[in-house]
């Protein structure tokens, strides 16, 4: 099977941006901002290799990992390669 791939929805995009817009503004620093979206990153490295260590949901398909203070919803297939 090939890499699989992250693919964001266009909610979840907005969502991040508008996270990281609050404490950049908040903080007048984008230093945690950037902190956070690398922690973002590298968490999900690690669930493209090992999609089902996310918490289960009442969605069967569903799954939940949780970086620091949020928690990123996915749905994987084991017949697709894409979260």
């Amino acid at each position: 099977m090939g890499k699989r791939k992250v693919i964001w929805s266009s909610k979840a995009n907005r969502k991040l941006f508008e996270i990281m817009e609050f404490y950049a503004q908040r903080n007048k620093s984008k230093t945690y901002s950037t902190k956070l979206y690398q922690r973002i990153k590298k968490e999900l490295s690690i669930l493209i290799k090992q999609p089902e260590i996310g918490i289960k949901t009442e969605i069967e398909s569903v799954r939940g990992l949780i970086v620091d203070d949020y928690i990123l919803f996915y749905e994987f297939d084991s017949e697709k390669k894409y979260l």
